[in-house]
């Protein structure tokens, strides 16, 4: 168990006892940095104990996103043993482990667990060749209810087929498929599982019945052997095989829990732990998501998908391959050398839409809500009047319109959602909050959490071992509110029709 604490949620108020000096060290093992710091039981992160590792996965002509396994983990190692170094003169006991780690990863083991294939990442696309021959197959309207994932290169299905049939002997050498989270902890604990959060990011487990799903695995013609366990509920605990507790003698006794995504731990981070808010994130991608306790919805709106928290909570969104990568491609792009502050500046002064442009932001393809493996980005209207301005506003805006038609989605199921807005690129750009805001017609509310999936991991842990009762009052502060401006939303409204008519004439001509 982590830590000994008793805690109690009284009328909406959290009290909690907690025995002195106890410290979980929380991982975040992203695709392009892996953080960690130690964290008290209260979840209050300690002073100079966090360290990041940036990195990122290769990007290749082809459509490829991939990383080596072998220097991944070392990444990960590496990471644990700054966190120890750093805090080696805190007085008190690592009593937990937590961690998040990528969605939608996919790589190979033979039976000595020594890696087949690198790590591909969900931007990986070329399997998107195999995606057509899904639809035509089957029925992805039924498999997405069932499993929330649709026909997609993120996901495994297509990536199976994909190296069934172009690396024939990697295929026939690998004993096992796996995501990048489980090869984590095969490597330091000794065992292969995994989580329901991580196996329902893979497009072939049934989200109802908690379970790989057994129509998908035989059709990919894969056994069931070939995949990790499951864990049977969400307390599991291990520990550190010999070699790591020799490594790292404060981490002997230590008790982790089964990694979870970094995006159901971003939630939970960012305060949205029920279906009265949505968080909206723009870091490198983008996406917005709601995480709620009870069963996935009846029927799974097209263009959202639905993954699980745990056994008895689930998440419900959608996600942009292009957010803050996209920002930045543009400003190096076209230039632009002044600050983000002058540049937001200048563009309240221009106002709502002033530049008349239309720009599709697939310049990474797209995911939700059309899922068109082969969207290239594009700009209508532009002339010798326009500046660079002009086209990054745009841009800005056309991401803005994508979340709209998400958000659109996420009120079919749950009308009265409060929005939470994080990441990175937000922060950088604080113009691009008001436009999102403007484009919605919805009342923003800033999230306060700094490393907000480092936190999510470390609540979730806590929770599952019987902490705590995670509520949105623990789990995040809201920082202030972005108030939407009524006559710019009316601007933009005419604006998302013009971006909706060009989106939809491109997606027919596709």
């Amino acid at each position: 168990m982590i830590g000994s604490a008793s805690c109690w949620l009284i009328a909406d108020s959290y009290f909690c006892y907690i025995v002195k000096n106890e410290l979980i060290l929380g991982l975040d093992i992203g695709s392009s940095s892996v953080r960690g710091a130690l964290f008290d039981a209260s979840v209050r992160m300690q002073p100079k104990t966090l360290v990041r590792n940036e990195r990122s996965l290769t990007a290749i002509r082809d459509g490829g996103a991939e990383i080596d396994a072998e220097k991944a983990f070392h990444q990960v190692v590496s990471t644990i043993d700054a966190v120890l170094e750093n805090s080696a003169k805190i007085n008190g006991e690592i009593v937990g482990g937590a961690s998040c780690t990528f969605w939608h990863s996919l790589m190979g083991i033979d039976k000595e667990g020594k890696p087949t294939t690198p790590v591909y990442g969900w931007a990986d696309n070329r399997s998107r060749t195999f995606v057509d021959g899904l639809r035509n197959r089957f029925d992805e309207t039924e498999i997405h209810n069932r499993t929330g994932a649709r026909f997609h290169s993120s996901f495994w299905p297509a990536k199976l087929l994909w190296l069934r049939k172009t690396e024939p002997e990697i295929w026939a050498r690998t004993d096992k498929w796996i995501s990048f989270g489980d090869y984590v902890s095969h490597k330091l604990f000794g065992r292969l599982m995994t989580s329901v959060s991580i196996a329902s990011g893979t497009g072939i487990f049934d989200i109802r019945k908690c379970e790989w799903d057994a129509e998908r695995i035989k059709d990919l013609k894969i056994g069931l052997k070939q995949l990790p366990e499951i864990s049977p509920n969400d307390n599991f605990e291990t520990g550190l095989t010999g070699k790591w507790r020799k490594r790292w003698p404060r981490l002997a006794a230590v008790g982790w829990t089964l990694s979870i995504a970094d995006g159901v731990a971003n939630n939970i981070g960012s305060g949205c732990v029920d279906e009265t808010n949505a968080a909206l994130m723009i870091g490198t991608s983008g996406a917005m998501r709601v995480v709620y306790k009870g069963d996935p919805p009846k029927k799974i709106p097209s263009g959202l998908w639905c993954y699980r928290v745990d056994h008895d909570r689930v998440i419900v969104g959608g996600a942009l391959s292009d957010g803050g990568g996209l920002y930045d491609w543009l400003k190096r792009n076209l230039r632009i050398e002044i600050s983000d502050a002058a540049i937001g500046k200048e563009m309240g002064r221009r106002g709502a839409d002033a530049h008349g442009l239309t720009f599709l932001p697939f310049l990474a393809g797209e995911r939700s809500t059309g899922y068109n493996e082969f969207a290239t980005g594009s700009i209508h209207g532009l002339t010798t009047v326009h500046d660079a301005i002009d086209i990054l506003q745009a841009g800005m805006e056309s991401v803005a319109f994508r979340f709209a038609d998400i958000f659109g989605q996420l009120t079919s199921i749950f009308p009265d959602l409060t929005i939470v807005a994080s990441g990175g690129a937000l922060d950088a750009s604080p113009v691009w909050k008001q436009i999102i805001a403007d484009i919605i017609g919805r009342d923003i509310e800033l999230s306060a959490a700094t490393e907000a999936s480092l936190h999510g991991a470390v609540l979730l842990a806590l929770e599952s071992t019987g902490k705590i009762v995670l509520t949105d009052k623990i789990s995040a502060a809201k920082q202030k509110q972005i108030s939407f401006h009524p006559e710019c939303h009316s601007i933009y409204k005419a604006a998302k029709k013009r971006h909706q008519k060009y989106y939809e004439s491109y997606n027919q001509t596709q």
